[in-house]
């Protein structure tokens, strides 16, 4: 955009859009007349930019850069539209004259005397991130009429639930339960071999009280072997 008195790139302001973080752009005054310009930068929301400069003088036949930083945004404007204008007035300024010459009478407008305006829109660029959490909150926004309208309320909604509490797992038995179930079978075989043992040793006792009144040496060595063996299980357990 282009005046008599400064030639201003580019024609609106674009701020590259992310929630939560600051965004930054910038705009150059150029002066191509043959004597001094004073400019002043104002915008409609003060709150959300910081101008650097908002106001100076550029020199004939120079450029000034001016950075314009945008406050972090906490919610996307609808449509990423943004409402909020800069607006830039410049003026004939004395030869020699610098920063601290400039007053707020200087942009007044007055008969006699040319005060030049530029408007410039701000606009949002979507980052990939900023675009990836509209698209999240569109999703969500337009699910949650969905579920009303068919009478789903988000207390009910399903919800996806991880693999460990949906399938049951079969716990593998600790080392002293694992030990406790062998000493048990152990127990089990030792009775059952008691008892074929009592068996067998009955009817040795017959026999030998048939034979001499008596008990034999094999007898008595399989009693003893008995209680060693049934002693050593009831101790284990």
């Amino acid at each position: 955009m282009s005046a008599s008195f400064l030639e201003i790139q580019p024609s609106e302001l674009a701020f590259p859009f992310e929630l939560l973080k600051q965004s930054s752009c910038s705009m150059q005054l150029t002066n191509k007349t043959d004597h001094y310009v004073a400019f002043k930068v104002k915008t409609t929301n003060p709150k959300q930019y910081c101008v650097r400069p908002n106001i100076g003088v550029v020199l004939p036949g120079s450029t000034c850069d001016v950075t314009v930083m945008m406050q972090a945004q906490r919610e996307a404007p609808p449509d990423m539209q943004c409402k909020d204008k800069f607006l830039v007035q410049s003026v004939a300024a004395e030869n020699g004259a610098t920063t601290q010459d400039i007053s707020a009478e200087m942009f007044n407008k007055v008969a006699g005397k040319k005060v030049e305006e530029f408007k410039l829109r701000v606009v949002y660029v979507p980052t990939t991130t900023s675009s990836a959490m509209r698209e999240d909150s569109e999703q969500g926004s337009s699910a949650r009429p969905f579920a009303q309208e068919n009478g789903i309320h988000n207390s009910t909604m399903p919800q996806p639930v991880s693999r460990s509490s949906a399938e049951p797992t079969k716990e593998r038995p600790t080392e002293p339960s694992s030990m406790i179930s062998k000493l048990n079978e152990e127990k089990r075989a030792a009775i059952q071999q008691n008892q074929k043992l009592r068996h067998e040793l009955e009817l040795l006792r017959k026999e030998s009280g048939k034979s001499n009144g008596g008990f034999s040496l094999t007898f008595l060595a399989i009693v003893g072997l008995l209680g060693i063996i049934v002693g050593y299980i009831l101790k284990k357990t």
